[in-house]
């Protein structure tokens, strides 16, 4: 297993906190594995193999146990009188009503509640205002590239394996895989489980080629500002009829499936958010390839969408930068500081490089600026503008 030591740090800081921790994101990311880590980590200081209760709700073995009823009762089975049980409740959005079990086991002591699930009705309606200011949400993504390349052979070069992540992206279970065509029916299936389970299943979406049609068009206009209107438009003059609000549900619950992220666009010298015209992101470029079926990938915006991930990961709050007319990639929020991030593949061409360098002179406060590339070159300054390799950016922290 991959040590996910970021996530793993997380569950350790709150253990046995009276707060339940909802380890939320993508199917097949690492959210079962995370959960075996920590066990292991559990096991290794002190707690016995009778504390730990683990039950993942994609198992038919644990079918019975999908009455919420039933739940409880099984659940409070397990408790131990003068010490902690660690309850681990794997992709629980498959019981319904879950909540309620869920919230009369965190009213008794000695419990400590562990959830995952890979579609934000998780944490809507109900549960929401239930639990409201009882839970922490662990927000998780596939492997980072730091991540992926510590699972690798060193001797290939980073260059070189950053390429193949570009390609393949961060599913764990990728690693284990032997060749192009496993790896290929692999991403199948998740997007297939995604397609059905978390969108259509959940949203109650029965048009399946109008979805992936927009699924399809995303993908493709990953880094490119787009609106509802504008994939109805595209639609619509392709064959396929559907109005500007569908467009919008539809994005919704590709949102809550964590597949997709919405970026908005931030005014940096009006300070203020704007509400049209978002950028959004994949959660795994594996995911994308798959599904468009083209090798020749946009790398400007596929580095761009590695960049807003590991942000993410980092714990940046991200939008898009508006300078006047011009463009900064990401404008981002962390403990109070402001950073401004622009991206590019390159900029040997001096002509590219001061296209770049242009929003972010135009900012005139005195936040820090990168500019992130894969040139092979040292860092250096632009009067007073970073610019960082991006694989040695990706593997600093």
């Amino acid at each position: 297993m991959i040590n996910r030591e970021e996530y793993l740090e997380k569950l350790i800081a709150f253990k046995n906190k009276q707060l339940i921790k909802v380890v939320t994101g993508i199917r097949r990311c690492g959210k079962s594995t995370l959960f075996k880590l920590f066990q292991d980590y559990l096991l290794s200081n002190g707690v016995k193999e009778d504390q730990i209760v683990s039950i993942n709700f994609e198992d038919a073995d644990f079918d019975y146990l999908t009455d919420y009823k039933v739940l409880y009762e099984y659940l409070k089975s397990k408790l131990i009188p003068d010490k902690t049980v660690y309850f681990f409740l794997d992709e629980i959005q498959n019981v319904p009503n879950f909540q309620k079990a869920v919230d009369s086991l965190y009213i008794k002591n000695g419990v400590d509640i562990y959830i995952t699930g890979s579609n934000a009705f998780l944490l809507s309606g109900e549960l929401a205002t239930l639990l409201s200011g009882r839970y922490v949400q662990i927000k998780m993504l596939p492997l980072s590239f730091k991540e992926y390349i510590s699972a690798k052979d060193n001797n290939i070069g980073s260059d070189r394996l950053f390429m193949q992540y570009l390609s393949e992206g961060g599913f764990p279970y990728l690693l284990e895989l032997p060749n192009e065509q496993t790896k290929k029916d692999y991403l199948e299936s998740i997007y297939n489980a995604i397609l059905v389970k978390d969108i259509m299943t959940r949203s109650k979406i029965s048009e399946s080629s109008v979805l992936q049609s927009i699924i399809k068009f995303m993908f493709d206009n990953v880094g490119n500002i787009t609106s509802p209107k504008k994939i109805s438009d595209t639609l619509t003059s392709s064959g396929r009829k559907i109005s500007p609000p569908t467009v919008e549900s539809y994005l919704s619950a590709l949102e809550d499936s964590y597949i997709l992220y919405k970026v908005n666009r931030y005014d940096v010298s009006g300070k203020q958010l704007l509400k049209t015209l978002n950028k959004y992101y994949v959660a795994d470029l594996g995911l994308q390839k798959f599904l468009l079926n083209n090798s020749k990938q946009n790398i400007g915006h596929n580095i761009e969408n590695i960049v807003y991930l590991e942000l993410l990961r980092r714990g940046y709050r991200v939008y898009i930068g508006k300078v006047n007319n011009l463009e900064v990639d990401f404008v981002t929020e962390k403990d109070g500081y402001t950073y401004y991030f622009q991206v590019a593949q390159t900029v040997m061409d001096e002509n590219v490089l001061q296209r770049e360098l242009k929003p972010l002179n135009e900012i005139k406060d005195h936040n820090t600026k990168f500019l992130l590339t894969m040139d092979n070159i040292p860092e250096t300054s632009h009067n007073g503008i970073r610019q960082i390799n991006l694989i040695d950016w990706l593997l600093k922290k």
